[in-house]
This record gives C-alpha cells, sequence and structure tokens, in this order.
C-alpha cells in the first residue's frame, strides 16, 4: 500500500504557488521557478499520471511531463481540491471525503456541494459557507495578486466580482477556454488564475477509466489544450496542469455491500463516511473490539483496518500541527479498500449507486498525478 509523499506532492507544488506570491506555506516548495507574469493552474479532474503514461504518452500533455507527483490523503476530490485552494495538506483543511461529518452541524455533509448527505437544501441557505467548515484560509484571500477563478456554471454557485477576485463560469470546452483567456487578458498586472475541468472524471465514473468515451474525451482535451496555448504565445504566462487524484476501475462483484454485514452495522454510531474506497467508521465504545474482530474475519480479503489517529501519526493525511477538526472527522477507525473494491454502505431513502470508475485508495493508479509545466 502507498503513501502520499508530502515533499513530492500536491500541497508542495501549493507551496510553490504560494511562495511564487510571497505567501507562506508550512510545506516545502517544489524545485520550479515559476516566474510567469500570469499563473494558471489547469487542474483536469482524475487525470492520474498512469493514465497519461498508458493512454497519452505520445500526446501533447504526454510530451510535456514534468514529473510525477503524489496526491493527498485520501486521493479524491474533496480532499484534493481543498488542497488546491487553500494551499495546505487536509492534514490542515481536515476536507478529507466527498462524505465529511461535521461535528459543529450535527451531521453527515456531501462536503464539495455543500448540503447532507440524505440531499436537502445546501447549507449556504443557512448563511454558512466552506469557510466555516474548512480548517484553513483560502489562498486567494491571502494573496494580493488579482485572483480568477474558472468554474462549470452548474457547480459555481453564483458569479462574482469581489476586490481583487472573479469567478467566471462555463458551460462547454469552447468557453471554458475562453474564459481563461479573458482571464489572462483582463490586466497587464500579476494575477493567479484557478481552472478546474470536470468532465474527465466524471466520464470515467460512469463508463470507465478503460472506456471509448473517456480516451475519445482525452484527446479531445489534450488537442484543445495544445491550439488554446498557441493562442497566449508572448502573453508571460506559466501554465502548471495537473490533477487531484487518479482512478481504477472496479466491478459489481467488487463491491461489498454492508447490507449483508448487519453484524458491523450495529457496531456503528452512524453511516460510513469518506468515499468508495476509504471509509471512517464511526463505532460505538462498547463495541469496538467486536467492530475489530468482525472486519479482520470477514472483510480482511477487501481492506486495510486502521486506529484512524493511527493514520494521523503516520503522517498520511500531511505534516506538522493538525487542524482538530480532523479528529472529529475521520471516526475511530478507516477502511482502505484493496485491491479494486469499493465499499456502499446504506442510509435510510437513498439507492445506492454503482460507478465503475472509482478513486479514494491507495493504488498507483489514483494516488499518482502528473505535473505539467509551460512557460508562454
Amino acid at each position: 500500500m502507498l503513501k502520499p509523499d508530502y515533499n513530492n506532492c500536491l500541497v508542495n507544488l501549493m507551496s510553490s504557488i504560494s511562495k511564487s506570491f510571497d505567501v507562506d506555506n508550512p510545506y516545502n516548495p517544489l524545485d520550479i521557478n515559476i516566474k510567469g507574469k500570469n499563473v494558471v493552474l489547469l487542474v483536469l479532474d482524475g487525470l492520474g499520471y498512469e493514465y497519461l503514461l498508458k493512454h497519452g504518452k505520445n500526446s501533447f500533455l504526454g510530451k510535456h511531463l514534468f514529473k510525477k507527483m503524489t496526491s493527498v490523503f485520501p486521493p479524491t476530490t474533496a480532499s484534493g481540491i481543498m488542497t488546491f485552494l487553500t494551499g495546505v495538506a487536509p492534514e490542515q483543511h481536515a476536507s478529507i471525503g466527498w462524505y465529511t461529518y461535521l461535528k459543529e452541524l450535527g451531521v453527515v455533509s456531501t462536503i464539495l456541494p455543500f448540503h447532507p448527505r440524505y440531499g436537502g437544501e445546501s447549507f449556504e441557505k443557512i448563511g454558512l459557507s466552506h469557510e466555516d467548515v474548512i480548517g484553513y484560509s483560502y489562498l486567494s484571500d491571502r494573496i494580493k495578486a488579482s485572483f480568477f477563478n474558472i468554474m462549470p456554471k452548474e457547480i459555481a454557485g453564483y458569479d462574482y466580482k469581489k476586490g481583487r477576485k472573479t469567478t467566471l463560469t462555463y458551460t462547454t470546452m469552447n468557453k471554458f477556454f475562453t474564459q481563461i483567456k479573458k482571464a489572462v487578458n483582463a490586466h497587464n498586472r500579476r494575477k493567479y488564475i484557478y481552472a478546474y475541468w470536470p468532465k474527465f472524471d466524471s466520464l470515467c465514473h460512469e463508463f470507465g477509466v478503460k472506456s471509448k468515451l473517456t480516451k475519445e474525451h482525452f484527446k479531445e482535451l489534450d488537442n484543445k489544450i495544445s491550439l488554446f496555448l498557441e493562442t497566449l504565445k508572448d502573453t508571460n504566462t506559466t501554465f502548471l496542469i495537473t490533477a487531484d487524484h487518479g482512478l481504477i476501475d472496479s466491478t459489481k462483484s467488487n463491491v461489498v455491500d454492508l447490507k449483508k454485514h448487519p453484524e458491523l452495522l450495529d457496531c456503528l454510531v452512524m453511516p460510513l463516511s469518506g468515499d468508495s474506497r476509504t471509509k471512517y467508521c464511526f463505532v460505538r465504545p462498547s463495541k469496538e473490539r467486536e467492530f475489530e474482530r468482525y472486519v479482520k474475519k470477514n472483510l480482511k480479503n477487501y481492506c486495510h483496518i486502521f486506529k484512524s489517529e493511527e493514520l494521523v501519526k503516520k503522517n498520511f493525511f500531511g505534516l506538522f500541527e493538525p487542524d482538530k477538526k480532523l479528529f472529529e472527522r475521520i471516526g475511530d477507525y478507516t477502511l482502505i479498500l484493496k485491491e479494486n473494491y469499493v465499499m456502499n454502505d446504506p442510509i435510510l431513502g437513498k439507492e445506492s449507486h454503482f460507478n465503475i470508475g472509482n478513486h479514494g485508495g491507495l493504488s498507483k493508479e489514483e494516488l499518482y498525478v502528473p505535473l505539467i509545466i509551460l512557460n508562454i
């Protein structure tokens, strides 16, 4: 089982970006020189290093690959995106899975859409924001340069222009690149542009990493990036292209359905949180030994079991002082799924949904991400 390398990781890339804007970051920067007047962080959700090596070695992105890095733990969108936004590891920002228990609200949340796991309205409706529950301030609030956030319209929340911060939304791939160009050309002062593309990840989830649709989309995206960068020549722009995680394909026969394990469910005080391949378990104190015995006897072929605090001590979530929210959210035990197994736990009133492509585990396909650097 692999683990993140917090000296060659997404968080170290973010340290390099932070320091290029004279913002302190506790993590070591990578040995790279970010000198562009415009700094663009282009995040291609789900585009793992192993995928690029296997399916895109001779692509534009493959030919400009600078290095292999690790994602954070768990290697999943909720953790990776918050590392991009805050500049630090899950140890500090405490966003540790798609489903995250929020003690301050007394509910397991779907953390990025920012609503309860069971559904319903966003927590924003009661006046809350991500900043209220994340353990670290956003990098965009700490830099003195202009910040542009390029996001899909359906997940951006609302358009805003406030002080030095501007959100630009899109609905198509062409509009995505148009908005990046608009940000680059907005003015002649230094600026930081964060651009997020989610469709590769969503195709992998629905159709699989190896699917024809996924491969066709990658080729289209790769070609568009190549052509787009030609239009930005001599703009003094540094492009940093990476991903939050990679994915691995699973089959329905590899689903560990906890409906078939009622003895284990009886040990829990709430449904599991985390992602399909990393699960946080909140266990009744009187049932801890029973829980451990059951997992080690009945689920040993499917997952590793750890006391969650052990993973903190072993620096899986990051380095330095952990935010207190981290301990509230990782539960008593963490299950990390083996091979290409996924775990499904029931929640009343919700139909379970099977994704072919999954992430959150510690395989090389999920953990390793590429870094492409282009100075235009």
